[in-house]
């Protein structure tokens, strides 16, 4: 038997590798957005910090705002440093 395709539609997912599912600032997950954005992708990109934490980067620039003195990372409290 015999099986002729006439049709084929491919889908295709993406997904950010980070080392964590999740933002540690919103809780929201990295594959979707941040609060503050509605479509997930080149819009809400994901910034490391030097001691590996991931982050949206809205988020973490809200989170660095807010800090007074010193610039913290909101996991580990290292001083936050963008990785290069």
């Amino acid at each position: 038997m015999r099986v002729k395709i006439k049709c084929w539609n491919g889908v295709a997912s993406w997904l950010w590798v980070a080392n964590d599912e999740n933002c540690g600032i919103c809780r929201m997950a990295f594959n979707g957005c941040c609060p503050d954005c509605k479509v997930p992708g080149d819009d809400c990109p994901l910034v490391w910090g030097q001691c590996s934490h991931c982050f949206h980067m809205h988020c973490i620039l809200k989170w660095l705002n807010s800090q007074q003195i010193q610039q913290h990372c909101p996991m580990c409290r290292q001083e936050w440093k963008f990785k290069e």
